[in-house]
Order: structure tokens, then sequence, then C-alpha cells
């Protein structure tokens, strides 16, 4: 029997199957996703099982085998996936297969193995007849007897030795899952009456589920409408007619609040998959998935790969979340891997958010939730001028910081810039402080005292003086989430009305302490970039505030409208959840477009004006993006790759631009190019075709090359 295998490496030259003799004793144990160790050349690598086979082309003298077969193995449907997304993403199946592999398999990973404490019949006959028992060993069987099996260094090994040797306790070993530990976020509550409209947008779904058919749909709600109940429904339907389900967030800050929801309604057949777990955690909870026996996956953009067998059921809830994309090789979009993995499993699709993507508001049938779920209107929106203001926040602003504090509540204030200050300056020659190996300025951090590139992560400290003319005349410039938390520790800040920050600078682990401790709050104020706009349910927020909205607008971005209505949008949906709310959005642009949309909750016209203005200029969804990217630490190398590239270039229905230069990032020059296609498929095997034949040339040694289809 032959295993054709995919070996595991990053090398793009390096393609297709390559075959290895099995054994006897490895051919009942090998199959599609099997993972085995193998020498591939010079070395050892791990590589999957793509195919198996009777006979290869080769003699069976030139073939070796393999040296192990690895536990768990990978189900066969994420083998053909892999094949999928390298095709789609311009990739190789081995570099696809990578975030599917399961969590420390190239290490050992193994089951963690426990001595476990189980209490005989003697021993409850025992505690029964008051037989004569130290203390300690009395203390220890009546746990025994209200918990059942315990893990024996809970209760103290040697005690629980000697009761064994009376034949009161009988001690093995057993697997011991290593619990992933997250306290909940989120109040406890009993499961609530469905309203008329979530009634009628979840008939649907439950259609679809009842008749086993493909079906995908985006459910449009306002922020408090009720997304969540939806998708509780729809799980539990799903895991009641014998299928599985897989639950996508945005970020691992929003993954406690959405498992609470879930294990409390479904309890441990729900497993949660993301970065921030330790190895062991993540390994258990996949072969809890892998196993049959967790039913339900909770997580981020990787999640989309869990082990699950007979998926009925993928949830992308605030899907029009930039972080479902990937930002390595393969740049992925997890929503359009959950797409084709509900197709091949005959899985419903059910995207939500309170600002879908227009390519989502255009391709999937329309399900809607208007109105709040506790009845209450949203809130009302204030746009603030900014122009003339010399403060970062405005009059209003701080009248209103001022009333919350003395009449108690919450408050949540967006600026999506972390920092001190955006940029340094010398006032004597103008020299602004940049990284060395990207071509941006450095930001400030006023704690820890250092300035960093936030692309590259480079350092220095704070400089006393100016290294080209020596003065000290140093001038901070722009406001980031570290001085607004100050402004208002300063102004507002007690142990009463508590000021907390939450970006990407807290560590993953501090995240959810510092949502917790919002919650629990009385009364306090949440100061952070988007995270703290992303679908967070805290129903005591009573005022909402949007620092420097035009902020995401000054991107060079088609998307940039987008960006800057879903964000307001979605901040505002923090606010008037559980008592009345209002909402103050600050700009220099109080009149652009997606500003008085988001002001005016206009999800609905938004997105008609926005999909009409991407079919004048041939955007998505109407046409296809790929950019393809050229570094090298020479620009000139750069350029002649892209150029060669260009050259090799000719689709059908596409336009292709460039090359044009980006700026120096970690030390290397890029040039991109970019396509707009009329026919996506046609422009990605282009694309495809021509990188693999680039990449095999001389020219190509000093020079990565990457590409990105569908680019965020």
């Amino acid at each position: 029997m032959i295993a054709r295998a995919l070996p595991l490496t990053r090398t793009r030259a390096v393609r297709g199957l390559f075959d290895y003799r099995l054994s006897d004793a490895q051919v009942g144990s090998v199959e599609v996703g099997s993972i085995l160790r193998v020498r591939f050349g010079p070395r050892r690598a791990l590589a999957v099982v793509a195919e198996l086979a009777e006979s290869s082309e080769l003699a069976p003298d030139r073939l070796v085998e393999p040296d192990a077969v690895l536990a768990p193995p990978l189900p066969a449907d994420l083998v053909e996936l892999a094949g999928w997304m390298a095709r789609e993403y311009c990739s190789t199946p081995a570099r696809a297969l990578q975030p599917m592999l399961p969590p420390g398999i190239a290490t050992g990973m193994r089951s963690k193995r426990a001595l476990v404490a189980t209490l005989t019949a003697a021993g409850v006959a025992a505690l029964n007849d008051n037989t004569h028992l130290t203390d300690g060993q009395r203390t220890a069987m009546e746990a025994l007897s209200r918990h059942g099996p315990t893990v024996a260094a809970r209760l103290g090994t040697p005690v629980l030795r000697r009761l064994e040797g009376r034949g009161l306790v009988s001690l093995s070993h057993a697997v011991q899952r290593r619990v992933p530990v997250a306290a909940p976020i989120g109040s406890s509550r009993t499961v609530p009456e469905l309203t008329s409209e979530q009634t009628a947008a979840l008939a649907p779904v439950l259609e679809a589920l009842a008749a086993g058919r493909t079906g995908s749909f985006l459910l449009h709600g306002v922020t408090g409408s009720g997304k969540t109940e939806v998708y509780l429904r729809a799980v539990q339907e799903t895991l009641r007619r014998g299928r599985t389900a897989i639950v996508l967030v945005p970020e691992i800050a929003l993954t406690p609040q959405t498992l609470s929801r879930f294990q409390e309604r479904f309890g441990d057949v729900v497993a949660v998959i993301h970065s921030g777990l330790g190895q062991g955690e993540r390994y258990d909870e996949w072969r809890r998935l892998a196993g049959g026996e967790a039913l339900v996956c909770v997580g981020p953009r990787s999640a989309v790969f869990a082990p699950l067998r007979e998926i009925g059921l993928i949830i992308v809830d605030e899907e029009h979340e930039s972080s479902y994309k990937h930002e390595g090789d393969p740049r992925y979009d997890a929503r359009a891997v959950a797409e084709h993995r509900a197709a091949a499993h005959g899985a419903v699709l059910l995207h939500g958010s309170a600002t879908p993507r227009p390519e989502s508001a255009s391709s999937l049938e329309r399900l809607r939730l208007h109105r709040r779920v506790d009845g209450r209107p949203l809130p009302p929106v204030r746009i603030l001028d900014m122009r003339g203001q010399h403060h970062p926040l405005h009059p209003v602003t701080r009248a209103a910081l001022s009333d919350l504090k003395r009449d108690g509540g919450k408050a949540i204030v967006l600026l999506n810039r972390r920092g001190w200050s955006n940029f340094l300056s010398c006032r004597s020659c103008g020299r602004v402080w940049m990284c060395p190996n990207c071509e941006v300025a450095l930001v400030l951090h006023r704690q820890g005292a250092f300035v960093a590139c936030h692309h590259c992560g480079h350092r220095e400290r704070v400089p006393e003086r100016c290294g080209a003319c020596g003065s000290v005349s140093v001038a901070r410039h722009g406001a980031g989430t570290e001085r607004i938390e100050s402004e208002l520790a300063q102004a507002l800040g007690d142990r009463s009305f508590p000021v907390l920050r939450l970006d990407a600078d807290a560590p993953g682990a501090g995240r959810g302490g510092v949502l917790r401790r919002f919650q629990e709050a009385s009364s306090a104020v949440l100061v952070g970039t988007q995270m703290v706009a992303k679908g967070h349910d805290f129903p005591d927020v009573a005022l909402g505030i949007v620092l420097d909205a035009d902020q995401t607008l000054r991107f060079p971005d088609f998307r940039a409208e987008e960006r800057t209505f879903a964000l307001i949008t979605q901040l505002a949906g923090r606010a008037g959840r559980g008592n009345a709310g209002r909402v103050l959005v600050q700009t220099l642009a109080p009149e652009a477009r997606a500003i008085q949309l988001a002001a005016r909750h206009d999800s609905d016209g938004f997105l008609a004006g926005e999909l009409e203005r991407r079919r004048l200029l041939g955007y998505p969804p109407f046409r296809t993006l790929v950019r393809i990217v050229c570094s090298a630490v020479d620009a000139a190398d750069a350029t002649a790759a892209a150029m060669a590239l260009r050259a090799g270039l000719d689709p059908p229905q596409t336009a292709v631009l460039g090359p044009a230069p980006l700026f120096v990032l970690r030390g290397r020059a890029r040039v991109q190019l970019v396509l707009k296609a009329g026919d996506r498929q046609g422009a990605i095997d282009a694309v495809g075709a021509a990188v693999d034949a680039f990449v095999g040339t001389r020219a190509a040694r000093d020079v990565n090359v990457s590409v990105d289809v569908d680019p965020q």
C-alpha cells in the first residue's frame, strides 16, 4: 500500500504529492488525513496523507517507509479544504494545512494522565458504619462520596494510598482534561421568549436545517436586537438533529462572553479554540472536537478549521469585521472558508451583523431584526464639530462625562489609536522620530517611557533631545487611548468611578480582566480602540463617545466609508441597552456621508449608496481584487520582480494596476500590483501560474512574493 502525502514544507517550489511505502503494521492505521513523520531529502518532516494507492509509478526500492504514524489524524474533509485554499489564495496545500494541524503534533503533545481515586463499596460501608478512620482519611473519603472520582493529588496521595491498602479506595490512572480557565463575562440569564421578529428570522434557518440542505443567510439586526438568541436556537436545532456547529467571533477578547452564553445553554458539549489558550488546553479541546465529545466549537478565525464531523451549521458573528482575514500565507478569509466548508457538509451558513458588508448584503438572503428585544429605541446620536477645538475632548463631551459621574452610570469611549501621542517632532529643526525599519513615525507610549513602531515592534526610549540639532524642545502630536485614559482619570477617576483601558497594549489575558472589572463596576468609563465596539453586551452603558470619528475616512482604501460607518454604528449600539442612552461623535468632517448616516442608524441607506458607488468604480462585490506584493532589501529587486510578474499577466476581463511602491516595512522595500477582475477564477488562476513560474527563476532568489486575494 502506498501513501501519497504532502510534506509540510514552507517552500513554494516544492509542490505535489510524494509516495511512501507503508509497512504491513502501518497499513491498517493510515488513512486520508493521517499525519506521518517522514524522511524528506536530508531531513525529517511531517507529512499529511492526501491519497492512498495500491502502487506507485516509482519502483518499490526507491520508496521509503514513514518513520512513524502520529495521532490524532486530520479529518479527510480538512485535507480537501487545504487543497481548495491553496488554489483560491494562490498558496500551497502544505501551507494551507499548517493552521489545521492538531496542536502540539510536532512536539509530541499527549493527553495528560493523572492518578484518580474512587470510593469502593467497602469504603461506602466504612463511612456508614463509623469504621475507625483518621481525620484526614475521613475528610478524603467524604469528599469522594460527595464529588465522585477525584484526582488523588487534590486529596493527598499518601492518605489515599493507605486507604487503598485497606480496600476502601481504588486508585487508577485516567486521562485528565486540561480545561481552559476563563471567568464568564455576562450575567446568567433565563431562556427568553422570542420576539415576533426573531421568530420570523429564525424560521428559514430552521427550515433549511430540517431539510438538510445548504442555505446561506445574513441576519441583519440592529444592535441589541437579539441576534445571539437566534444563534442559540439555531445551534439547539442543529444538535437535536444529530449534527455539529461552529460559532465564529471576530476577536479572542469576545470569546469568553460568547462561550459563556453557549456553555450556559448547552453545557460541556461546547469547546473553545484560540491562540490564547495553552498548548495543552488547545490539544485537549481539539481532541474533544475530533472525537465527538464536543459538538460545538466557539472561537475566532482559526476555529473555522475545527475538526468536527457532520457539520450542520456555521455561524459568523459580527461578519463585517476585517479580523476574519488572515495576514499570513495563505491569506484566507474565514468567511469564505466557512462558506466553502458549509457547502461541503451540506450545512447552513449564518452571517450576522448590525453593519453587514456590502458583499454579504448583496449575495446572501437577508433576515431582518429592526428593533431591540427590550423595545427601547436606538440611542440618539449627536455629532460634535471639532473644527477650531484644541482639546481632544469637546466641551459637550466633558460635560456629559461629568454628569455621568454625578448621576452614576457607565460610558464607553472609542478612539481607534493606541499610545499617548501619534508622533514626536523637534520644534527647532522639524525632525520626526521615525522607525529605522519602516517608513512610519514612532508612537509615544508614556507608560513604559518608550516610542514604538506599531508595524514591526521596534522600541526606543523616549528621546530627551534631538539627535540632529541637540534641541531639548520635543513636541508631542495627537492623542491616543493612553492619553485619553490619563486625562479622564485625572479629571474624573476615583475608586467609585474607575477609568479602564482596553487596547492591543493590554496582554491577551488582561483584556478579559478589564471587561470583567467594567462589568462588575456600578459606574465606570471604558476607553479603548475598536475592541470596545465589538459585540460587547453591557446593559448599563448610558453614554457612548467616538473620538476622531473621521480618522478612518482618511485611509486610502475603498472600504474607508464602510469602516467608518460600522465603527460609529457598532459603538452606538453599546449604549442604551438597559436604560436610556446617548452617543456623542466628535469629528472634523461633520457632513461626511458615512457619519451622517451612522448618526441616523440608517444601514439600508448606507448599503444602497455604497453598492452603487462600488458598481460605478468597479470594486467588490462587482469585481474581484487581487494584490501581489514583491518585497526585497534592495528596492530595485522588488521593482524588477513586480515588472516581471506584470509582463506575465494578461487575464481576461481584468485591469492590472501598477507596479506601485509601498512604504518600507521591516527593512524591506515593497512594490505592489493590483488586479481588478471581472472573471474571478481566471484572475486567480493567472496570478497563481505567474507566481509559480517566477519563484523558480534566479531573479526570485532575493525577493519575497505574497498574493492576497480579496485584500482588506
